[in-house]
């Protein structure tokens, strides 16, 4: 009789134990093909959520665009804006506008249309109302090679590329160098600029120059009796280049209070003549490129929104197709790009960054309902600092220090060295710097100590050029002001 062995209860235990290993192979699996799926599906919401996002903001721009549009066609002086896309736009003359001044280096008539980009004007424009725009010893500090590389930039004839000798290089600086910032975001309420253009004997601004906070005034402009109904007396800053330098004591005529701007670099013959006056004296941080308007009037209104909330604008416009620059106090000159020049500043305006004041416009009750409101310019604002991030593959980085890429801290007490140097004239020892350089806190108006608190303390600069994203940023405790 043939036996039928049976599986010992050993044999049955291993076929299980062979068994096992796959069912942690079979859960991994549908854990993976789970975690795959919900890859695939989070990605899908991530770029359907942006699209979202960025056709949100493009709708909020392409509105913007309108509004611009119709401010150019209302306040253009026969100037219209054609829309390209949700940022881009080109402002163009009439037809019969007399193109004469002809440009030396390029060789040909300065052309009657102009392209520009709007979401990048608005985002680098409202930039500058929280910026500092004075170079300081902090900033000097606080940026990488600030010393040895940027200072040499700010200093003509120092014979050397970089600042390998500091204590030169400081010697150069220090007769205008505060140590933090000696005017604040906001500090004015509203400001003047004035510029040179002859326009302004058609005028009769002078009284209503003189009624701002602050009044901005460039290089050897004179303020007298003689121009008073024209252009004001008032006089607080003054932006200068190099050519005005030997001639300031002079247009100064003993006015101590006026503040002097220096435009790009300091030289023997600015710090020879710093040495012998009492005035506030410093030098402009800003270096910008690639303007839609060059020259010391752009300078100046960068200078007037980095500390006021609005800037009025006067001297500024001129007659299109003239072939020379005519100043209300000289004989006329060559000029530089007037029709892209106003262009440019129509398209500030309609951007809420300036208001124009001039004798081409024939009302002058000042009726600024045309332009965008601030609410609607916050609006584009954001969106397009939304936008702008979403197409770099940023986000969470919108706040006021979203383009800080250089971050130093100041102890709230450690107000530093005021501008000056050793070998300072009797009369320049007398200065009042310190109306500026120690200015306490509570002196600022409301909105100035608001915005203050709001930024946390924080010194906003910008490095070079038009680009967004190249902040230094200075920390100053609030533990001295809150």
């Amino acid at each position: 009789m043939r036996r039928i062995r049976v599986p010992s209860s050993s044999s049955s235990s291993s076929s299980s134990t062979n068994s096992r290993p796959i069912i942690p192979l079979l859960i991994c699996v549908v854990v993976i093909f789970t975690l795959v799926v919900l890859a695939i599906q989070t990605s899908n919401f991530s770029d359907y959520e942006k699209y979202y996002i960025n056709r949100v903001e493009i709708k909020i721009l392409s509105d913007f665009q309108t509004n611009v549009q119709q401010c150019i066609a209302n306040r253009g002086l026969g100037l219209t804006a054609h829309i390209i896309d949700h940022c881009k736009l080109v402002l163009k003359y009439p037809k019969g506008t007399n193109s004469t001044w002809y440009n030396k280096q390029f060789t040909k008539h300065e052309p009657l249309e102009y392209p520009y980009d709007v979401c990048e004007a608005i985002l680098l424009w409202e930039q500058y109302r929280n910026m500092t725009t004075v170079l300081t010893r902090e900033y000097l500090d606080t940026r990488p090679e600030g010393w040895l590389t940027y200072a040499a930039q700010r200093i003509a004839q120092l014979g050397a590329d970089k600042c390998y000798n500091r204590s030169l290089c400081e010697e150069h600086l220090n007769v205008l160098l505060p140590s933090t910032p000696p005017f604040h975001p906001r500090q004015f309420e509203r400001c003047a600029v004035v510029g040179n253009s002859g326009d302004l004997l058609k005028t009769e601004f002078g009284e209503e120059i003189d009624s701002h906070d602050a009044v901005i005034r460039e290089n050897e402009a004179p303020v007298n009796k003689k121009y008073a109904k024209h252009i004001g007396m008032k006089r607080d800053f003054r932006l200068v280049v190099r050519g005005a330098a030997r001639k300031m004591v002079e247009i100064l005529d003993g006015s101590a209070d006026e503040a002097l701007i220096i435009k790009s670099v300091t030289h023997k013959d600015f710090n020879d003549m710093i040495k012998g006056i009492t005035n506030p004296v410093y030098l402009f941080q800003g270096i910008v490129l690639r303007r839609g308007a060059k020259g010391t009037g752009m300078k100046s209104i960068e200078l007037a929104l980095s500390m006021c909330d609005i800037v009025n604008i006067y001297g500024f416009t001129v007659d299109p197709g003239y072939t020379e620059w005519t100043r209300y106090f000289s004989t006329p000159r060559q000029g530089h790009n007037p029709l892209q020049g106003r262009a440019y500043y129509q398209l500030l305006e309609c951007l809420g960054v300036i208001r124009i004041h001039s004798p081409m416009r024939s009302e002058r009750n000042e009726d600024w309902s045309g332009i965008p409101s601030r609410e609607t310019i916050n609006r584009a604002h954001t969106a397009a600092l939304h936008l702008k991030r979403s197409q770099e593959g940023q986000n969470g980085t919108l706040g006021p220090f979203g383009s800080c890429k250089i971050w130093s801290n100041v102890s709230y007490d450690n107000s530093g060295p005021i501008s000056g140097s050793p070998d300072m004239s009797e009369t320049r020892k007398n200065s009042n710097y310190k109306k500026w350089e120690v200015m306490p806190f509570k002196s600022l108006r409301k909105e100035a100590q608001q915005h203050h608190i709001e930024m946390r303390g924080v010194s906003l600069y910008k490095m070079d050029g038009n680009k967004l994203d190249d902040l230094v940023c200075v920390n100053h405790s609030l533990k001295g002001v809150v």
